[in-house]
């Protein structure tokens, strides 16, 4: 619901535009935005609807273009949202039009910011959305804070957002960083820390991506006190070998006479006595005297980052690829299980190397998904991926199905003849899913494709080339089976250049970011707003899911059909899953018991830390997944649910 109602928000606007009102918070450029979004784009301030929200499709596309910043961001963002995230604030990074890129929040505020429209996916131009703190920078390239009924449209004026601009070592805007809050005292005055605190987030996040985008150059790390060069250098400046100047950062623009176009360090610095590329081989911190001032600088030198040393780890904190994008496996590379981040950092390093990657895995944990983001990441992206599932082809086909056939091979067979699998797959990916249910004359056939690189099709005697990356997959023990005979064990040695494993999705770490991830691409595929129930969302990340990530796909995707209402609650899951995850949940150790007091000692402890599950089960000692069994079985309801 908006702060004010509708109608005293209209009459306020109009009478700022018309000059009868005080302008809002006395700024010019907020009046300045009211009127550009009553008159040029014709939006109408009484409005209580959110914002325009990507699909998951479009949201991906736009993050995939801006993976460097994001790399550069991601460790500012965490930063700053564990210093305000005490005081109900969320951050945001929107790109250079507006859209959420990423976000930090406390997934137990989720849904409460998700329908106030502060979510990753949300576009925030002036043009869409009217004045807003990320709409303001955007036009102005100035930070701002705007303060609840600053904002041009009713909906949003219970929100206080303070932004930032973030601008490339070219100059160029690329980014904003904002702080939101849904529940803000009215005085402006109590954001005045918070904004502070997000202009320098946005520079270190500025920085980050100079040094990422610069790595290539010598780079001087410079600041007017000789202690703080090391600890928090202010003045960045990138030159190449000979000495001229590449980029500079913002501060030593600010700070620094003579920088405002192309130079050279020699008309800068006084270096008569000192050979800057020699003070990056001693890792010395060296005086230097500014030409333009006579002032006293302190700095040091380092050189530049060689690219052949470079892995694919440092490439995920600021190098994008030269054969590839690794925006399709960003998310796992960003993954709080450690094994899945390592998988893709690995999957990452030997991508294009001609060398197969072997997934193991139970049922339904991705194996498939993982290994399309290790094809979208490389060289051959935009070349074939092709799925070949063999536990699922009848025997009888699969010879057919993989390696073609020629006219005439056998009755029925299709008059000119067909390609297979393999030879679909030349020039990109192919995955053979459940390698393990091969035939075993099949095997042997198999091996001479990857050994020779030619295909024979079914029932001809003319081999065809073929060039192909090769990603398998399977649930079975192949060692085991080798063992056993039912598997080659040469075959298994070809296919197993990388044996990655992919865990099951009880005992992933980040089980609760899987959940939100599936849930949001169910709704969004559902065509409603819809937000997972909190309670709802514990018992699921506690549940031991036997199918893994197809049955929490499953589950959710009929919860979010069948829903008729904002929140996806467990009345919504199908009857049978329901009572199983409830008898799951009832079945805790007898220590876990409830007592007679524990119902008011829960509520106690959630009233006190206003209704955060986080904070909560912390105070009462128990996990989080512990608190939401509880909370379910008790049948403890919150404040905003009744």
């Amino acid at each position: 619901m908006p702060y004010v109602s509708q109608t005293q928000h209209i009459d306020r606007v109009r009478g700022a535009i018309e000059g009868r009102l005080p302008a809002p918070a006395n700024s010019p450029r907020l009046v300045s935005s009211w009127q550009r979004s009553y008159e040029q784009y014709r939006l109408d301030p009484g409005s209580v609807i959110g914002p325009r929200v990507l699909s998951s499709a479009e949201l991906r596309e736009v993050q995939d273009k801006e993976q460097a910043f994001l790399r550069a961001s991601g460790q500012c963002l965490t930063r700053l949202h564990e210093m305000i995230r005490v005081a109900d604030y969320c951050v945001m990074l929107s790109d250079a039009h507006g859209v959420t890129i990423d976000y930090r929040i406390d997934r137990d505020r989720r849904n409460d910011f998700k329908r106030a429209g502060l979510y990753l996916g949300s576009c925030w131009s002036e043009r869409e959305e009217g004045t807003c703190g990320i709409a303001n920078v955007l036009t102005d390239l100035a930070p701002i804070t705007v303060h609840k009924t600053d904002h041009f449209r009713a909906a949003f004026t219970t929100l206080t957002c303070s932004a930032s601009p973030i601008f490339a070592p070219t100059g160029e805007l690329i980014g904003v960083l904002d702080a939101s809050a849904i529940q803000s005292p009215d005085n402006r005055d109590s954001q005045g820390l918070v904004f502070q605190l997000v202009r320098q987030s946005a520079s270190l996040i500025e920085d980050g991506y100079f040094l990422n985008q610069t790595a290539q150059h010598w780079i001087l790390f410079g600041h007017q006190n000789r202690h703080f060069v090391e600890a928090q250098p202010e003045v960045l400046i990138a030159f190449d070998e000979c000495g001229n100047i590449a980029a500079v950062n913002r501060k030593a623009r600010e700070s620094i006479a003579g920088l405002d176009g192309p130079r050279h360090v020699d008309e800068i610095f006084d270096t008569s006595d000192v050979r800057l590329n020699d003070i990056a081989r001693t890792d010395m911190i060296v005086a230097l005297r500014l030409r333009a001032t006579g002032a006293m600088f302190y700095a040091r030198i380092r050189a530049p980052m060689k690219r052949a040393a470079r892995t694919v780890l440092a490439a995920t904190q600021g190098e994008v690829r030269a054969n590839g994008s690794i925006g399709a496996m960003s998310r796992f590379l960003q993954s709080r299980d450690e094994r899945i981040a390592r998988n893709a950092e690995v999957a990452l390093r030997i991508a294009g190397k001609r060398l197969p990657i072997l997934l193991l895995g139970e049922t339904g944990v991705g194996k498939e998904v993982f290994a399309h983001a290790v094809h979208d990441s490389g060289s051959r992206r935009t070349r074939p991926f092709v799925a070949v599932n063999c536990g699922a082809i009848p025997e009888s086909l699969i010879e057919s199905e993989l390696f073609g056939y020629a006219p005439g091979a056998f009755t029925g067979a299709r008059s000119r003849g067909a390609r297979g699998k393999i030879a679909l797959a030349h020039g990109g990916t192919l995955f053979l899913d459940e390698i393990g249910d091969m035939p075993l004359s099949l095997q042997t056939r198999l091996l001479r494709v990857l050994a020779e690189g030619e295909v024979v099709p079914l029932g001809g005697d003319t081999p065809v080339h073929v060039d192909i990356e090769v990603i398998c997959a399977t649930h079975r023990d192949l060692a085991h089976m080798v063992e056993a005979g039912s598997f080659r064990e040469d075959l298994y040695y070809r296919l197993s250049g990388a044996e990655l494993r992919i865990p099951p999705l009880r005992e992933r770490a980040d089980i609760g970011d899987v959940i939100d991830a599936v849930f949001d691409e169910e709704a969004q595929a559902a065509g409603h707003v819809l937000t997972l129930d909190p309670r709802l969302a514990g018992l699921l990340a506690t549940f031991a899911w036997p199918g893994n990530i197809r049955q929490l796909r499953n589950v959710l995707r009929y919860a979010c059909a069948v829903c008729d209402s904002a929140c996806v609650a467990l009345q919504h899951l199908s009857p049978d899953f329901a009572a199983q995850l409830v008898t799951d949940s009832a079945n805790e150790p007898p220590s876990l018991v409830a007592t007679d007091d524990e119902r008011a000692r829960i509520i106690a402890a959630l009233t006190h830390h206003h209704w955060r599950p986080n904070a909560a089960a912390q105070a009462l000692g128990m996990s989080r997944a512990t608190l939401y069994r509880r909370i379910a079985k008790l049948g403890i309801i919150g404040p905003h649910r009744l």
